[in-house]
């Protein structure tokens, strides 16, 4: 037999080792121009506002030569209008110069949007101080708040008569219409927003209607329905009834919004930790939206503050204090207005102008209470210990 043979085993290069990779360090360039800072959105530099306004000043007096010198076009409005325009073309012009294309589009959006700001505020300043203005001089006299007009004929002056009833007035109408719809309200956004079915589409539906009905049309149907129908007497409670009627679609509406804002994981948190419906709804839902239900809270004073039809219809005018509001008429703001801006004397139209100034006021005093009120509490707010817990405390630390 013959010896096995061997085949001499084939010796493989060995591989060559991974390339270590190397960090490249950054080297400045000394000899190199600064480098150009590239545009971002923010606060504007000094040279952008300083080319605003010189745009706007110079598209000014481009207007006045134009409306008051070259063109037939005299009186402030034209002015305006012209101001206006020219403005737009002049920042328009100037930031082109300097800048690119989405820089003149937010130039010219920011200069319209910012105009009309300017103009809606200046219509509620003009208006607010023509209103005070009228009606400063009743308004230097403490009676004009504290007394009633019994008595008091229309040439007489400021220091005899006065708003003190129909403030009065005012102030139980709206704590009566208040107290009507407020619970109403939020019970209907409540059934809507947690309860739903098929019958909250139809209760959403009417709501939806009744908040664009005419005020004249709700004075109507108070007084046809509880005045001749029920035979109940024209009063403050009467007045309060068509204010409930105007406030009342106004807090069903906003208040359902505000409850569809609340996160639905408060909701599945509380029933997950055996809550009811109707707790998780008090505890968590209406807590979580206060702030947003003062605010329609506000919305719908501010709608029946100023009616005037429905309370001419139901309540008609008195000269006296009245404080029992089922018992014959009332007199409000609203009719106390009505009833001197109709009149021929001018004391009593600057009367009236007073009393809108009070009522607007009021409106004022009345919204600042309710943010207040719905304000919510700091997170970071923390109780100071008083000495009664630093002394149970004492024992439990020792």
């Amino acid at each position: 037999m013959s010896a096995p043979t061997t085949t001499p085993t084939e010796v493989l290069p060995a591989a060559d080792p991974a390339p270590v990779p190397a960090t490249h360090l950054p080297q400045r360039d000394l000899d190199a121009a600064p480098p150009v800072p590239r545009p971002r959105l923010g606060r504007p530099t000094a040279e952008e506002q300083l080319t605003v306004v010189g745009a706007w000043v110079s598209a000014f007096a481009l207007a006045w030569v134009l409306t008051q010198r070259l063109l037939p076009l005299a009186g402030a409005a034209w002015l305006v209008i012209a101001w206006f325009v020219l403005g737009l073309v002049t920042s328009a012009v100037t930031t082109s110069m300097s800048g690119r294309r989405v820089d003149v589009v937010d130039r010219v959006v920011a200069g319209v949007i910012t105009s009309g700001a300017v103009l809606v505020g200046a219509a509620l300043l003009s208006t607010v101080l023509f209103v005070v203005y009228r009606g400063w001089e009743p308004l230097l006299h403490l009676n004009f708040f504290v007394d009633d007009m019994a008595g008091v004929g229309p040439r007489d002056p400021f220091d005899r008569g006065g708003i003190g009833h129909a403030i009065l007035g005012s102030v139980i109408e709206l704590g009566i219409a208040i107290a009507v719809t407020l619970p109403l309200g939020i019970g209907t956004a409540v059934f809507m927003t947690e309860v739903g079915g098929r019958f909250a589409v139809v209760v959403r539906t009417i709501v939806e209607a009744m908040t664009a009905l005419p005020s004249i049309v709700a004075g109507l149907f108070v007084y046809t329905v509880l005045i001749v129908a029920l035979g109940f007497p024209r009063s403050g409670f009467a007045a309060a009834m068509a204010l409930s009627v105007m406030m009342l679609p106004i807090i069903a509406r906003a208040s359902d919004v505000v409850l569809r804002v609340v996160p639905g994981g408060l909701r599945e948190a509380s029933l997950a930790l055996g809550a009811s419906r109707w707790r998780t709804v008090w505890h968590v839902v209406l807590p979580t939206a206060r702030p947003g239900l003062a605010t329609a809270l506000i919305l719908g004073v501010a709608r029946g503050v100023g009616e005037t039809s429905p309370v001419l219809l139901t309540s008609g005018v008195a000269t006296f204090f009245v404080t029992d509001p089922t018992d014959g008429v009332m007199n409000s703001l609203p009719l106390f207005i009505f009833k001197g801006a109709r009149s021929p004397e001018p004391m009593d139209i600057e009367r009236a102008f007073a009393a809108a100034t009070v009522l607007l006021v009021l409106v004022l005093a009345l919204f600042v209470v309710a943010r207040l009120v719905a304000r919510p509490a700091r997170a970071g707010a923390r109780r100071t210990p008083t000495r009664t817990t630093r002394a149970k405390r004492a024992p439990e630390e020792s």
